[in-house]
């Protein structure tokens, strides 16, 4: 299937709610989308920590990825961007290993700005507000601190280590583990709002 041949309502942006925080907004990509996280995602290093994003990471890759999520009982999957609609990145909660995982990647010249913790942020409200959730669990590889001290910020504690598959790699890797429970969160419930705009 083309891009020109995917059905309107294939990015079903109705379909979750759009966040906004202090300095981002998260919403459901748009088939227009495809070229800008095509050429975000195209990076090695953004590849080798995620569990199923390929490189190298082409416009079809963008297609293929805007086409299938946000489908009613699936996981939901957001674009960080900046209110002037800029994209930083993706993020979203999906159903990993029996229960819901949070999971993120921003664009490299994104990195160290905090937009991912802004981001996680705005998805564990979602999570335990509106869709009833009592726990999430995420995921870091090892060899990536910076993605574990996100998780550690967001109140995430960590259970130990794994293994995952790393699509770009075409091997598993060993991954830290960490669970963020209700009650946790809201012991913790000081980061700031995120308003749900629709």
């Amino acid at each position: 299937m083309t891009y020109l041949e995917l059905p309107r309502d294939t990015f079903r942006e109705g379909s979750i709610p759009v966040l906004e925080t202090e300095r981002l907004v998260l919403r459901a990509p748009r088939l227009e989308d495809a070229k800008a996280v095509a050429l975000l995602a195209n990076d090695k290093r953004i590849a080798e920590n995620t569990r199923r994003i390929p490189h190298p990471y082409s416009r079809a890759d963008a297609d293929d990825f805007i086409s299938a999520v946000n489908v009613p009982g699936g996981e939901m999957t957001y674009l960080i961007t900046k209110p002037n609609g800029a994209i930083l990145g993706a993020c979203g909660i999906s159903n990993q290993d029996g229960g819901p995982d949070v999971g993120y990647w921003l664009g490299v010249k994104y990195w160290s700005q905090g937009f991912a913790t802004e981001a996680v942020r705005a998805l564990i409200d979602l999570a335990f507000t509106e869709l009833g959730h009592d726990a999430l669990q995420a995921g870091a590889r090892v060899t990536n601190p910076a993605s574990r001290r996100i998780l550690e910020k967001c109140g995430f504690q960590w259970t130990g280590v794994g293994l995952i598959r790393i699509r770009a790699l075409s091997s598993s890797a060993p991954i830290d583990r960490f669970r963020l429970d209700r009650g946790l969160w809201t012991s913790l419930k000081n980061w700031g709002a995120v308003k749900r705009v629709a």
